[in-house]
């Protein structure tokens, strides 16, 4: 049993994990405002709503070895998979913040407000939003400022009107700034047009001028200074908010990969070959979750789930892809969780103390692996060696599937065709090689009339 190393900022409760149970402990500087919330019954219908993540109150003793005692202790269901806004897709993110706002305005509503306006208190239930801190909901006074609004600016809002405006996906930028884009940095890369809105000019243009105005003030505080407000007033912010977020779309640029699973080197024959593969080593591992690599729109996602996975973390560099797999499981509410990844650099174990945010390797919990069309990416086009591509692979779930496309592959010749004399160890005999040094390999197949090879490996 410990502390959750990325739950410390709130003095008011921690995230306690016990093996696979999640636990929160309340403690006395949040005991008023957590006993209002439940008592108003504001807790429970956000739960009902489908707002916020269930909890189920649970006697102190519960928890017995911490350092501090609380007051109260809930428990929450376990989830999938946790993660990051800068692994997110522009939908994931526009929803993430549509969510943040409607929860604030339905608990304005009921005389409640949030504390803060992060949006790592977002989580993804495969495509569907839900938020997770329940001690960001407290009793709300009139008057009040809204103290989380650079916060929302940072973390939601100017990360959407770069991808939205000038085309740049700001996962990267994001990832190495974990507080966001602040309004003063994105102000020089909007253009006149950009700025003719009240949404930019008040939370981006008007933002930036006062934090420089409190820099060149007063050198001891960056923070501006903040407005009383009616609720009235506050619930028009949020509301002309959620319209500007609402009408945010991502430009329609081509993407690398957008169209790989309709044009790649194997015709319907040959994908329906690799789709019966994926069928029947899903049904025999029966896993809870699959990570799927490369997933592109998510077919054999899918297939994953048609054939009993109970989950799937799909993972792919193209936001394109990435944009179609999340509104496509999004329309039947699978549990599917596309996500954004740079294989040769994934998310590292980062924030205070290198422990706040996890790494991608710290959050796999995957039973299954699928990594179809994408050894050759990593081994060819970004040079990673044979064995440390099949090593990493392996890594990441005890059984899986690894497709294996040999040079004589279209795909692979085109990522050759340049710099053949580089890789003379890529070849399949290498490759099998590799993996029974690492696991059992339980099954080949040779997609017919095609120079690929599918591999069923398990860590025995």
């Amino acid at each position: 049993m410990h502390y959750d190393p990325g739950s410390y900022r709130d003095p008011a409760g921690r995230i306690v994990v016990d093996g696979r149970r999640i636990f929160r402990a309340i403690f006395d500087s949040g005991r008023v405002t957590f006993e209002a919330a439940v008592s108003s019954g504001v807790i429970d219908a956000c739960i009902e709503r489908g707002q916020l993540l269930p909890m189920n109150r649970l006697p102190l003793e519960t928890l017995p070895t911490l350092e501090h005692t609380p007051c109260h202790v809930i428990e929450h269901p376990r989830l999938d998979y946790i993660s990051y806004p800068y692994e997110w897709c522009f939908a994931q993110l526009k929803a993430a913040a549509l969510l943040h706002l409607d929860l604030h305005l339905d608990l304005l509503a009921q005389g409640f407000t949030l504390s803060d306006a992060t949006a790592y208190n977002v989580q993804f239930i495969g495509t569907r939003p839900v938020f997770i801190d329940h001690l960001s909901i407290v009793p709300y006074n009139e008057g009040e400022p809204w103290i989380g609004q650079r916060q929302f600016t940072m973390q939601f809002l100017a990360p959407l009107i770069l991808w939205s405006k000038k085309g740049i996906a700001p996962n990267a930028w994001y990832r190495g700034s974990l507080e966001g884009i602040s309004p003063e940095d994105l102000l020089p890369l909007l253009s006149f047009k950009d700025k003719l809105s009240f949404t930019v000019m008040a939370h981006v243009v008007a933002q930036a001028k006062l934090h420089t105005q409190a820099i060149k003030g007063n050198h001891k505080s960056a923070t501006p200074p903040v407005a009383q407000l009616t609720r009235k007033r506050l619930e028009a912010i949020l509301s002309g908010l959620r319209d500007y977020v609402m009408g945010l779309s991502t430009p329609n640029a081509e993407t690398v990969w957008g169209d790989y699973e309709t044009n790649n080197s194997y015709d319907a024959d040959r994908r329906a070959a690799k789709h019966d593969f994926v069928s029947r080593v899903i049904s025999q591992i029966a896993p809870g979750q699959v990570f799927d690599l490369g997933c592109n729109s998510g077919d054999y996602s899918r297939t994953a789930l048609d054939n009993g996975a109970k989950s799937v973390v799909g993972f792919d560099f193209d936001f394109g892809a990435l944009e179609r797999a999340y509104s496509r499981f999004s329309k039947e509410n699978e549990p599917v969780l596309p996500l954004w990844l740079d294989a040769t650099n994934p998310s590292p174990a980062q924030g205070w103390a290198g422990a706040e945010r996890k790494s991608l390797a710290q959050r796999s919990n995957a039973d299954a692996l699928l990594a179809l069309a994408f050894i050759h990416h990593l081994s060819i086009a970004r040079n990673i060696p044979l064995d440390m591509a099949v090593d990493w692979l392996i890594s990441l779930a005890p059984s899986g599937i690894i497709e294996f496309p040999d040079k004589g592959d279209p795909m692979v010749e085109k990522l050759l065709s340049t710099r053949k004399e580089l890789f003379p160890e890529y070849c399949e005999e290498a490759f099998l090689s590799h993996v029974a040094a690492r696991a059992r390999i339980v099954e080949t197949l040779r997609i017919p009339g095609s120079q690929r090879t599918l591999l069923h490996y398990a860590r025995d």
